[in-house]
This record gives C-alpha cells, structure tokens and sequence, in this order.
C-alpha cells in the first residue's frame, strides 16, 4: 500500500488517500470468490465449479469486490494512520473509493486528529476551598438523630399530637358513597410523617383513645388513582390508642448502647472527626475540581467535534450500563423521565466540553513540565483500579495497556501539580452560613465562588481512560461517595386489613435525579493512537474507473 495524498484541514481535520496495489486487491477479491463461490447458482455449472469470470460476466464485477473492499478498508486506514503517525479521534469517514485502469484502488478517509492546544498559566490558579469545619450544631444533630432512631414508644391518656404514634380505623366515602379501599382497621399512623394525603393527620391531632370524628379533605389533583385525584371525600376515624415518643437521655449508658465508647463526650469526639475528615475529603475534592474548572477556560485551540461526541458516547454507555445493573431498560426509564437519548446528549455536551479541554490542558501540562511516571506511580494507577472495581490486578493489567497506564499516571501528575500550587480562597460569609446536615451525615459545605471564575455545576473528572474490567465498560476514576443511610424506626403493619386510599403515593425519580446521586461518568481523555483505528463508517460503493 502507498500513501498518495496527505492534507491537512481546519478543525483538527485531515484527509488520506491511500492506494492498493493492484495484487493485493485481486487477491482479495480471489479469496472472496473461493469462499462464497459455492452460493452463487450459475447455469450449465454445479454449485462451486463455475469459474469467477463466468460469475462476474453474469452478476457483474462487483458481485466480490464489495465484500474485498470491505475486508481491505481497515487495514488501508490503519496503513495510513500509522505512516503518518496520527493520533486519530472518533469515526473516520470514508470518502470516494474507485479501481482504476491498472486494477488498483484508490480509497480517500476524512480523520480527526488530536489537536494541538494552548493553555494559560496553570500554576497558582486560585479558587475557593470550603471550610472542613464542623459546627456544634451538627454533632447535636447526628446525636438527636440517634436518639429518635432508639426511641421507645409508651402508650398515653392524653389528647395526639404530632410525632404520636395512633392506631385507627377509618372508611371513606365520596358523595356518600364507600369507595375501594376506603377502609382499614387497627392502622397505625405515626403524626407528622406525611404518609396520608394532606390534611389526613393534622386533623387528628387532639383526639383521644375512643373518640370518633369525621375528617373533611380532598384527594391531590395529581393523585396516582385518577379516579380518586381531585374529589372530595369524608373519612369516619375512630381513634384507639395513642402512643408516645420516649427519647433516652444523651448520657454515658446511651453511648455505651449505641457505640463502642463509654462517655457521651468520647462518641460526640468521634462524631466529630469523622465529620471533619468527611468534610475534609470533600473540601479537597471541590478545591481540585474548582481548579480544573479554571484550567479549562485556559485552553485556546481547534478542537474536533469527534472528541466531544465521543466523550459524550462514552457517557451515555455508563449510563446505560448502570441503569442495566438495577435492572431498568435506558430507553423506558428516559421515557418515563420525560427524556429523550437527544436530550440526555444535549444536557451531557457541556460536561463533556469541560472534560476534553481538562484532558487536553493536562496532557499539555505533562508535556511542558516532562512528566515521567515512575514504575511505582504506573502501578499506583493499578492498584488503585483494582480496589476501585473489586477485582485482582493481574485482570486490570489485562485491560489496560501499559501505555495508557502510563499516561493515566501522567495526567494525575499534572493534576497535582496544579493542586499543590492553587491558591485557595476562603468561603465568602454568606456561602458558608451552616445547613443542618441530613441524618447520619455530616454537614457538607455549599459550593462557593472562586477567582477569577465561577466553578461550573458538573465536578471536572480527571480525564481517564475507558477500560474493559469484569466484562463491562468503565473508567478508571474513583466513584462518589456513597451516602450511608442510618436505619428509621420500623413501623408496624396493621394488624387487620390495611388500605393506602388515603396514602401518598411514592413519585419515581427521574434519570436527572439519579444522575445527581451518581451521575454517569464519562472519561475525561482520549485514548492514544489505537493499534487498530476505528472502522470508517458510511463506505460508497466503488467507482470502477476500468474498463470490463
């Protein structure tokens, strides 16, 4: 094969023409003929036997040729790459392709080229680092939350109030009317917990073991049963127990219950460190993200399309691949959230514009500074791969290459780099006002302003590369934190019949809600020069410029 026409064009774009000597293309097409000729029925002939002039006199020259050609594209395209030593991105495009006079074939390829960037000053960038401090408020917190979650409950001779547990029998009607489950019997109702349809249980507040009222309220307009949403409707309660709430003093005996400390004073120091450390790592986290953030809006370049849509790709694989793992088809649970794939691509293009620009000025980052990882560093990233995915190193050394491996351990490098030299900006006052932290966890700092600009509302991900671990694509970057849910109290079933008709109904959260819970990562970086370039998609048909 030869090379016979390189050009260079906008946009990081370049086109190839690379020609096919006329044996090889012939030997191609004699392979094809020996191994289909067996299928094509050519009267006065057995199957197989008819010669491959006979056949292509009757069927025409490209009856082997098509399929030849389809054979040989990708080994011309990968001659071509390779002889130009490009680093190719996305699909290449296949341009004219024609066999000419002397039985060669010209083919031409439209390719992405890794583009050549520019970066501004990437050391002491400033941004903001929130505070790690944790207030007082949010140890009392935790400590509050433990003491609902051990509460005990004593039954009580005085009027419900919110927070009591009761126990009722209630029926419904509308217009007069008793209604499908309308009715229960002995169904205990915790005051305030927001289980029954507005106005359900502040209107039993004040009532005492064996009076009965009648409850005015009306069904939400939005109410799952739509023969129910928006009617009016009577309920007959009869109330036969109230059940207080008992929380046991924060002292000494509950520590020793609930923890292995023996002083209140030692748990509440625990409590606290781990909420400092909690707040730590995600002060480290925002500040590192913050500065790729600033990072990014340095870089100046031609950047191909290819590499956004194929980080984009790459997101809408993980996401699929997640929903997959929880056993949700991708293309129902869109639908159900009111998305479409084009809109989930369209809301994942500024995170994957942010990620090949971080990866971009990283690499360009190593390249100035002549990063060099050490064996220990490359085998840092396996390690750290391995315990991330749960699986031995030797397999994440099979699906990684140790050249990316090489340049994964690169690029953290250069992300350290700019984080050891950032220059971290105190929280401004009114961003660093306390939230109450959610039960069971620690009080997370508000994302603030930094200088000079405002981090974006996607975390920068370090860019990565895509690997193959356990059977399923991944990246190799550490996933989010996962939030551990402290157990609620556990609330008895009724003990006769039990009916949700006046129940709230649980709303299924959307993939953009799932997202913000775990948001489906997409690699940040592309890959080097692949071994075998991606096959050109959308082939013309050959033009034969010889004469038959």
């Amino acid at each position: 094969m030869n090379i016979t026409a390189f050009e260079k064009k906008e946009k990081s774009a370049a086109g190839l023409t690379v020609e096919i000597e006329a044996d090889v293309f012939n030997g191609a097409v004699e392979n094809v003929y020996r191994r289909t000729r067996g299928k094509i029925s050519v009267p006065g002939f057995r199957p197989g036997k008819a010669p491959r002039k006979i056949i292509e006199n009757l069927y025409g020259a490209s009856v082997f040729r098509s399929e030849a050609l389809d054979e040989l594209l990708p080994a011309a395209l990968e001659f071509g790459v390779k002889e130009k030593a490009l680093r190719t991105v996305g699909y290449p495009r296949l341009g004219e392709v024609s066999v000419n006079d002397d039985k060669s074939v010209t083919v031409t390829f439209d390719v992405s080229v890794y583009p050549e960037v520019e970066i501004g000053e990437y050391k002491g960038l400033r941004a903001v680092r929130p505070s790690s401090d944790v207030p007082e408020s949010a140890v009392d917190s935790e400590i509050e939350a433990l003491r609902l979650r051990n509460a005990s409950r004593e039954t009580v001779a005085r009027p419900a109030v919110n927070g009591d547990t009761v126990t009722i029998d209630y029926s419904g009607t509308i217009d007069g009317k008793p209604f499908d489950g309308g009715t229960a019997e002995n169904y205990e109702l915790e005051l305030g917990s927001g289980a029954f349809i507005p106005g359900f249980e502040e209107k039993l507040h004040g009532m005492t073991a064996g009076e009965t009222r009648d409850i005015d309220v009306s069904f939400p307009e939005n109410y799952d049963e739509k023969r129910l949403a928006g009617r009016p409707a009577v309920f007959r309660v009869t109330l036969h127990e109230v059940r207080a709430k008992i929380l046991p003093e924060a002292d000494d005996e509950f520590a020793k219950d609930v923890s292995e400390f023996d002083t209140i004073a030692e748990y509440r120091a625990d409590i606290r460190k781990k909420f400092e450390d909690a707040r730590r790592k995600d002060a480290d986290e925002w500040f590192e993200n913050a500065l790729l953030d600033a990072l990014a809006e340095t870089v100046t370049g031609e950047i191909p399309e290819d590499m956004f849509e194929e980080n984009i790709d790459s997101s809408v694989k993980n996401m699929q691949s997640q929903l997959s793992q929880y056993g949700l088809d991708p293309e129902t649970y869109l639908k159900m959230s009111g998305m479409t794939l084009a809109d989930y691509r369209r809301d994942m293009r500024p995170r994957a514009e942010k990620q090949v620009k971080v990866s971009l000025a990283l690499e360009k980052i190593a390249e100035k500074e002549g990063i060099e990882p050490a064996e220990e560093q490359i085998e840092e990233f396996y390690v750290g791969a391995a315990a991330r995915y749960g699986v031995d190193i030797d397999t994440v050394k099979k699906s990684v290459d140790a050249e990316t491996a090489k340049r994964e351990a690169a690029l953290r490098a250069a992300v350290r780099l700019v984080v050891d030299s950032g220059i971290a900006e105190p929280v401004a006052e009114e961003a660093s006002k306390e939230v109450p932290p959610k039960d069971g966890e620690a009080a997370k700092p508000k994302r603030a302003r930094r200088a000079p600009a405002k981090p974006k509302a996607e975390a920068a991900a370090e860019p990565v590369a895509e690997v193959e671990i356990g059977g399923g694509a991944v990246k190799d970057k550490e996933p989010g934190k996962k939030k551990t849910e402290k157990k609620e109290p556990e609330k008895k079933e009724p003990e006769k019949k039990e009916s949700a008709a006046p129940a709230k109904k649980t709303t299924r959260k959307s993939v953009k809600d799932a997202a913000a819970e775990k948001p489906p990562e997409g690699g940040g970086g592309e890959e080097a020069a692949p071994a075998k370039p991606k096959r050109a998609r959308a082939a013309k048909p050959a033009e034969d410029k010889s004469a038959e």
